[in-house]
């Protein structure tokens, strides 16, 4: 059961806009998503409105754009979010395959996706891979389907490649964002999501994971919280509260989940 923070803010999100699914930060998109990391259990009949609202509006724009070396376009995140959500929320609608499999035809050979037109096609983009890979990795978890989770591992090798946040030429963080922590992530990267998505898939023991891992387990202080920051601004402000830095409980959940999983933290914290 949840406490008494996590249901009114479960109270809250499950109140959806009449307003565009995808409207920063507040719509029903990024409702779906926040339900599925609070764990909630909601009725489906409370979630009607909101699953319609983003499953109808994704189903319009399946299109495929191409860069001019036939690489496919995509605001992969989108569909990542919306397919991790109705998993974790246990929404049962085809249109969350059609989702799947629109993902599994616009990965990229490199493992992950990309959305911009100025894109030069030889590497795809962090930010608009992670999203995609971790809602695959759920999918194939729960569906038991390994072709998901294949492609979701190919994201993961991509990211540890790179130790989840480095340029492999100089070392250095590939942009500094990266080595910071947020919660909610919306549709961006940073080393804690690339650590979730090793998490669902079960290699935290890659030796690749190692420096991320000591960068998270060295934020936490004596209190268990973490520094972080908001991808949040004065024009897009998300309907929840969230806490500010160092409290917010939920990306401190999200930390220890890791940690616990990569048997850095006892069970007990």
């Amino acid at each position: 059961m949840p406490d008494q923070r996590d249901a009114q803010r479960i109270a809250t999100l499950l109140d959806f806009p009449d307003a565009h699914p995808y409207k920063k930060w507040w719509g029903s998109h990024w409702r779906l998503v926040a339900l599925a990391d609070l764990g909630a259990q909601p009725p489906p009949s409370a979630l009607d409105k909101g699953v319609g609202q983003v499953l109808g509006w994704l189903d319009e724009h399946r299109d495929v754009r191409r860069l001019r070396n036939g690489l496919p376009l995509r605001h992969a995140s989108q569909e990542g979010n919306a397919v991790y959500a109705c998993v974790r929320l246990g929404v049962d609608d085809d249109r969350v395959e059609g989702l799947v499999q629109t993902l599994l035809e616009s990965q990229w050979p490199d493992g992950g996706w990309n959305c911009s037109r100025n894109a030069s096609g030889r590497r795809s983009s962090f930010h608009e891979s992670v999203t995609p890979a971790i809602g695959l990795a759920v999918f194939g978890a729960e569906r038991d389907d390994e072709v998901a989770r294949a492609a979701a591992r190919r994201t993961a090798d991509l990211l540890l490649d790179h130790d989840l946040f480095r340029n492999r030429a100089t070392g250095e963080p590939i942009h500094p964002s990266f080595v910071v922590l947020h919660y909610p992530p919306y549709w961006h990267y940073d080393l804690l999501q690339g650590l979730v998505l090793c998490a669902h898939l079960g290699v935290l023991d890659d030796p690749r994971a190692k420096d991320a891992l000591d960068l998270v387990e060295s934020r936490r202080d004596a209190k268990g919280r973490y520094p972080s920051r908001s991808w949040e601004s004065s024009t897009n402000r998300d309907v929840i509260a969230w806490g500010r830095s160092p409290d917010n409980d939920v990306l401190a959940r999200r930390a220890d989940a890791v940690l616990r999983a990569a048997g850095r933290l006892p069970s007990g914290l």
